[in-house]
């Protein structure tokens, strides 16, 4: 038990409450809990604390002190006041606070990432409770209304018919009234702005149905003949109106809840982070403490078995690491002092001392699942093809509605208006544009979530889209076909001049640098046991190497170029140099003073998974060619290795961007692979940018997609990825475009004159519910495909 404040607290601050109290305040989240309803609570101090989740009660329980102090709130009380909110099909639309889409109706949902303890979708537990409530109404209004038909008119003949009228107008009215009352709001909100979505088709045909039902019952007298039935009552379609709100709203109901499916990957990603960490305190102990209190710096404690908290680097220990829930990969990860580890990763049997580097939302993890958030209200440009659809086509449901009333109520037989009028309804609900609408969003939004399951993270929907088509894929060579890890193999002096001098001097100046060679060479240095001495006046030189004074020196270390640049010639180490660069390793000369002192050989690796990739990349119809800054021997070695057989060499970062471009102009579509600063420029310009997740932040800035293990089998994956969504679309766009072309006729009685078939509003109703479900289950089969 732990200890703390002291004595009983109030219900308003969440301890236990006095006598005659139900409600208490969650410390954690601020809601209110019914403390008679079996929710978790927890002992501190004397006090009973009772919390609205399982979630909430682990984070309190991690540090009852920490919450208690309010420190939990202040991340949240330190952001922006006002939560920005986006319509899920028309993400332009952005405004402060919830309401409703100008454009289609739906209901706007949060931006930015769901909170990992957020509750279920406020819109779709009132649907829910309006659909509970109005099918209990609905079902005895039916059965009144319809029993003639199916055996029990008993029910009416009891009742009788006037009194039958007044009971069917009260079992309606609050469904229609009450429970439509969201529909008919945004039917009236779209005939305002303008913007005619499924809403006016829903709301014009409930309120024509349910009006002319209350008129005929409230002022029967005013209709003619053409309105009456055998026994001469006018009819009325109460039922009708009723059925068609309570389906519409088991059609938003199901809608919403696939769209929260659609959420599992984001939620399944938050829920990867441990919710404590063991803090190893300045006194040496140990202390599990809540993870929204770890800072930058502190030491944590992570044992075998366990999940790495946060983001950051080793200290002391060694361990496999298993990173296959944010890569895919399922092979573990070794891992010493000073190598970096992610937050979520899973700890082997090893036990290590990590300090943290990236915390909150500046980790792996939630920048992992803020760019799933935001692929997932991009559009895809195959969009623009159903909002232009959609534009025409509600107008055009409206006139085909009024012309097949017309006809009905001039050549139908008697009563012909109460036909003409079940035909025009009928019209307006069997067209609801939805499933047309949701064709695109969905798949979407199932495919950014099941890409990041596999470590493919899509920026948005067009670089799907665009990727689907891809045939030309140009890679770069270090840290994308390589491992990206060089290590040095081998230092050349010249005359006069000692190995051991040209490695430090190489290394002095490579402090300063950033590029994966430099921790070839250093520590290459370190091996040898060489003191350094310190480099001033650094420069890099984009594509040739860099420059600096060492010890009062001009020191310069690069390619051939740089050389050049010095005036400093090498001609008398090329033979050595080429031959090293025959063998796949790469060459940076030594220049001192204008004069080539040596040259340092560094070798990268080829990943395991590179050869296998790239054949299953030729299979996906995708060429490959490799473009690097490397000098051609190296490069030719590298690319023979490898089956390669288009490649360039000596490639300037300005050079990469230029050759995208004229394969752009000889009609190929290109998508580029880099992880360096000088990959870029090549990214942006590319069709589709992928970047590698292990490199440099302007390289995954610049991409479309990004790799979180830097493998090229995530390219393969992207792919299956891309065409298995694209098929999904346009799967979608055909259910929903062969719904409507068959299903607006049939309501407006095409088929009557032949068959004698006119479908009923009630049908229409249940029709159009079920076009979005296939839709919508179409859509979600993308969460289960094999990448």
């Amino acid at each position: 038990m732990t200890t703390g404040h002291q004595g009983k607290t109030s219900a308003c601050c969440g301890g236990s409450h006095h006598s005659g109290e139900a409600v208490a305040i969650d410390p954690v989240c601020g809601m209110s809990v019914d403390t008679a309803a079996g929710k978790p609570q927890f002992e501190h101090g004397g006090a009973t604390y009772h919390f609205c989740s399982a979630r909430c009660h682990e984070r309190f329980a991690a540090d009852p002190e920490h919450v208690l102090s309010g420190a939990h709130r202040q991340a949240a009380s330190q952001a922006p006041s006002g939560t920005q909110y986006t319509c899920p099909m028309d993400p332009e639309i952005v405004q402060d606070g919830p309401g409703t889409c100008p454009i289609c109706g739906m209901a706007l949902e949060p931006m930015g990432v769901p909170a990992g303890d957020a509750g279920p979708n406020p819109e779709l537990v009132d649907f829910r409770r309006r659909f509970f409530w109005s099918s209990w109404l609905t079902v005895p209004l039916v059965l009144l209304a319809m029993g003639p038909m199916i055996g029990l008119g008993f029910i009416r003949d009891f009742v009788g018919e006037g009194r039958a009228l007044w009971l069917e107008l009260a079992l309606a009215t609050p469904v229609v009234i009450w429970a439509g009352w969201p529909f008919l709001q945004r039917a009236v909100q779209s005939l305002r702005s303008g913007h005619l979505n499924m809403f006016t088709l829903i709301g014009l045909g409930v309120s024509a149905a349910y009006l002319y039902s209350l008129t005929a019952v409230l002022f029967p007298s005013i209709f003619p003949a053409e309105f009456r039935h055998t026994g001469g009552h006018v009819a009325v379609y109460f039922e009708a109106a009723a059925v068609i709100t309570v389906l519409v709203l088991l059609g938003q109901i199901l809608e919403l809840g696939a769209r929260e499916r659609t959420g599992t990957a984001i939620r399944a990603l938050l829920d990867l982070a441990p919710k404590t960490a063991r803090i190893i305190r300045e006194d040496g102990t140990d202390a599990d403490v809540a993870l929204e209190s770890v800072k930058a710096g502190d030491h944590l404690r992570v044992r075998p078995g366990e999940k790495i908290p946060v983001d950051g680097q080793v200290v002391s220990g060694n361990s496999s690491v298993d990173e296959s829930m944010l890569t895919g990969e399922a092979l573990p990860v070794e891992k010493t002092a000073g190598d970096s580890v992610t937050g979520a990763t899973i700890n082997g049997s090893g036990g290590l001392v990590v300090e943290a580097r990236r915390v909150g939302a500046d980790s792996v993890l939630s920048q992992i699942v803020d760019m799933v958030a935001k692929a997932q209200r991009s559009r895809a440009p195959i969009q623009k093809f159903a909002d232009l659809v959609a534009g025409w086509f509600v107008p055009a449901v409206i006139g085909v509605a009024i012309l097949a009333f017309i006809g009905w109520s001039i050549w139908a037989p008697p009563p012909a208006m109460a036909h003409a009028l079940i035909a025009a309804v009928s019209v307006l609900i069997i067209a609801c544009p939805c499933a047309l609408g949701l064709a695109t969003p969905m798949s979407v939004m199932t495919a950014a979530g099941r890409g990041a399951q596999a470590g493919v993270l899509i920026r948005d929907a067009e670089a799907l889209e665009r990727f689907e088509k891809v045939d030309i894929l140009l890679v770069d060579k270090t840290g994308t076909l390589t491992l990206g890890k060089p290590s040095l193999v081998g230092v050349e002096s010249a005359p006069g001049q000692s190995d051991d001098t040209v490695l430090g001097l190489a290394a002095a100046l490579e402090r300063g640098s950033e590029h994966p060679l430099a921790e070839a060479i250093l520590k290459g240095a370190k091996a040898r046991g060489l003191v350094l001495p310190t480099a001033e006046d650094f420069q890099s030189v984009t594509g040739k190497g860099i420059t600096g004074r060492v010890d009062g020196q001009s020191v310069a270390l690069g390619n051939a170029a740089l050389m050049a640049d010095m005036a400093a010639d090498p001609a008398g180490l090329m033979a050595a140099a080429n031959a090293r660069r025959d063998a796949g390793e790469t060459v940076m000369f030594l220049a001192v003073d204008g004069t080539c002192a040596g040259f340092v050989a560094v070798a990268d690796p080829i990943k395991d998974t590179t050869r296998t990739a790239l054949k299953d990349l030729a299979a996906a119809g995708i060429h490959v060619i490799m473009a690097t800054g490397d000098n051609e021997r190296t490069a030719k070695a590298v690319a023979a290795e490898l089956g390669i057989t288009d490649f360039h060499a000596g490639v300037m970062p300005a050079g990469k961007a230029k050759l995208i471009e004229d394969l752009q102009a000889a009609g190929h579509r290109v998508a580029m692979a880099g992880d360096g600063v000088n990959d870029a420029p090549a990214l942006a310009r590319a069709d589709v940018g992928i970047a590698m997740g292990t490199g440099a932040d302007v390289a995954i800035e610049s991409a479309g997609i990004t790799l979180v293990k830097g493998d090229l089998t995530g390219i393969v994956r992207a792919r299956h990825l891309a065409k298995a969504t694209m098929r999904n679309i346009r799967q979608n766009l055909f259910f929903a475009m062969i719904y409507n072309a068959a299903g607006v006729p049939v309501a407006a009685g095409i088929l009557y004159p032949v068959f004698g078939l006119l479908i009923s509003p009630m049908f229409a109703a249940a029709a159009m519910s079920l076009s979005s479900v296939s839709v919508i289950s179409n859509a979600l089969r993308l969460r289960s495909v094999k990448l």
